[in-house]
């Protein structure tokens, strides 16, 4: 099986390191002075594994003509401009690693939807100043067509995966899984790059933390209108917090059903002052403290940012 990898950062680097080690065929595209680093230097990962292994690299996609697998790792805003450069490639089976749903389109439109695969990772890793790669994570590989259903084809790509060390499987719930990770990354990505903490810090924050729920109820809501049903994953419960998230909605805005209208609070909170001198509010603990299952996520979610990092 000929597996071609189009970009060579860090998940890029760890799939194709893993694949050249076990002796697989598999080609890296890449550029600049990364594709440099690799051809001269091999690809090193260190962290969760600690080797060093030659790559085949091609810094011009042209030269690449067919494949059995092309998995696309370039960040989504390079999303067009990569796939315009490989759009000549032969590939029985095509799929992307990038966060979110809408690479299933990009993909479709350059190949079809018929060579189009579901994947989805949970690999953690980072590449260092030194070209070095850091493995951070290996909790899963998903695989399955799209939006739903297994085939032959997902479960020998995920036999190949494992094999050479990558925890992976095959799911018949792609659409579904992905949804999951959406939401989940949506509601947990933006409170992190606004707040600038630790993902426990601002679960522990009451305005962060209220934030995030209101957060995870709306975009739980986006899935229910696109008819999909969130899954808990083994990094995050988003399933059951979202269910938490719309059990305090209800409490707090004392409606039994989404209307999207406004209306006032049942009970109302102690009045604050904020730092501006305006009324606001104030809930007597952080939503994300309120239930037993979610203090016990948080505290072994500490521990695991602890270990990992």
């Amino acid at each position: 099986m000929h597996i071609v990898i189009l970009g060579a950062g860090a998940l890029g680097t760890v799939l194709g390191a893993h694949l050249a080690r076990a002796g697989e065929e598999v080609t890296l595209i890449a550029r600049g002075i990364r594709a440099a680093y690799l051809q001269e230097q091999g690809a090193t990962l260190t962290g969760l594994v600690d080797f060093t292994v030659p790559v085949h690299v091609v810094t011009d996609p042209s030269q690449v003509h067919d494949a059995d697998v092309l998995i696309v790792t370039v960040k989504t805003y390079d999303m067009e401009a990569a796939l315009q450069s490989i759009k000549h490639l032969r590939a029985a089976s095509v799929l992307s690693l990038q966060n979110g749903v809408l690479k299933y389109q990009q993909l479709a439109q350059t190949f079809g939807w018929a060579k189009v695969l579901g994947a989805m990772t949970t690999l953690g890793a980072e590449v260092l100043p030194t070209g070095t790669v850091r493995v951070t994570a290996n909790q899963g590989f998903y695989l399955g067509e799209w939006p739903a259903g297994t085939s032959a084809r997902a479960q020998t790509l995920a036999d190949t995966f494992a094999r050479v060390g990558i925890v992976a499987q095959v799911t018949p719930s792609m659409q579904a899984l992905e949804w999951s990770k959406c939401v989940t990354f949506v509601c947990l990505m933006a409170p992190a790059v606004l707040t600038r903490l630790e993902t426990y810090k601002f679960l522990h924050e009451e305005q962060t933390a209220s934030l995030m729920a209101a957060m995870v109820h709306e975009m739980a809501q986006l899935a229910t209108a696109q008819g999909i049903v969130l899954e808990d994953m083994a990094f995050f419960p988003i399933k059951t917090l979202s269910q938490l998230a719309w059990t305090t909605w209800l409490r707090t805005c004392g409606s039994s059903e989404p209307n999207g209208r406004r209306c006032d609070p049942p009970i109302k909170s102690p009045r604050c002052k904020m730092s501006n001198g305006a009324n606001a509010w104030k809930s007597k603990r952080p939503w994300a403290m309120r239930c037993g299952r979610v203090r016990r996520w948080v505290s072994q979610r500490r521990r695991w940012i602890s270990v990992t990092n």
